[in-house]
């Protein structure tokens, strides 16, 4: 057998594994923990789409710069809704049920939020990794293949949106924790493509570009899991939970995804995207919840 065709082998009886195991853990936990298996559903639906969005570099390798920052700026304007509707929002009510006035509810979610941006800003400079944009930051770069500076990248900007997908789902409904995750899919999309086009102009091949694309993603149902847990075994973690999870999505936004999507002089076509992504999450938050 060729070395390639037994390498595709590995990889197919790999993803059966892994598909067999995720359908094993996912029936384990309806019964026992729904909300966490709502979690894990939703992750993997974002996963799935981040791993949808990689496709057309199968096939091409440009795609129009201004499109690319429509993108970034169409995600940014679906997580900032999230943040709002889907879980500060739902944050304030939460500590209000707690018997926290308005003035004391604002400041727990308040406190939640900066602690969560705080958090992603540590985790930033302790961590080695690579902006597609500014190169390497984090201690002990010279240390590391370039290649693994991007996965830490990846890695750090997809910790957020499963957080809140997982917290989401605590925190809400499952209809409204649903429309976060669904949410949060779709902008997943065209962040897929763009890692791998990424990764592509980076110098990388085609196929470790659009494999790497896809495993991106899967850190999603991991932090949507974690979130679920941790978050689910106390109602006083609840605000809080929303909370940093807004907090660590604002400071993705702020500090990656609009930079990046205003440096080649394209603000029209981001700041458009953003409002349009922005409406779609608010739609899809209001109808469903």
């Amino acid at each position: 057998m060729r070395p390639q065709a037994t390498s595709i082998s590995v990889w197919t009886l790999a993803l059966l594994v892994a598909c067999l195991a995720v359908h094993a853990l996912w029936a384990y936990l309806i019964p026992r923990a729904p909300h966490v298996a709502d979690a894990l559903a939703g992750g993997l639906l974002a996963a799935g789409a981040t791993a949808l969005g990689t496709v057309p570099v199968m096939f091409s390798q440009t795609l129009p710069e201004k499109v690319q920052d429509t993108m970034f700026g169409f995600g940014a304007g679906v997580m900032l809704a999230a943040c709002a509707f889907s879980l500060v929002a739902p944050g304030i009510a939460a500590a209000g049920e707690l018997g926290h006035g308005p003035w004391g509810a604002g400041l727990v979610v308040g406190a939640a939020v900066l602690l969560g941006a705080a958090t992603l800003l540590l985790m930033e400079r302790l961590l080695p990794h690579e902006h597609f944009i500014k190169g390497k930051e984090g201690i002990e770069v010279h240390r590391l293949r370039r290649t693994w500076l991007f996965v830490f990248a990846i890695a750090l900007h997809n910790v957020p949106e499963g957080l809140a997908i997982g917290v989401g789902y605590v925190g809400n409904d499952p209809l409204r924790g649903s429309a976060l995750a669904t949410g949060i899919a779709i902008q997943d999309v065209p962040e897929g493509l763009v890692v791998s086009l990424a990764l592509l102009a980076a110098g990388y091949r085609r196929s470790f570009a659009v494999a790497l694309g896809m495993l991106s993603g899967l850190i999603e149902p991991v932090g949507a899991v974690l979130g679920a847990v941790v978050v689910g075994w106390s109602a006083v973690l609840l605000p809080w939970g929303l909370g940093f999870a807004a907090g660590a999505m604002l400071f993705v936004i702020s500090h990656e995804i609009i930079p990046e999507s205003h440096r080649k002089g394209h603000e029209v076509y981001a700041t458009c995207g953003l409002m349009i992504g922005f409406v779609l999450m608010m739609l899809l938050d209001t109808a469903l919840g």
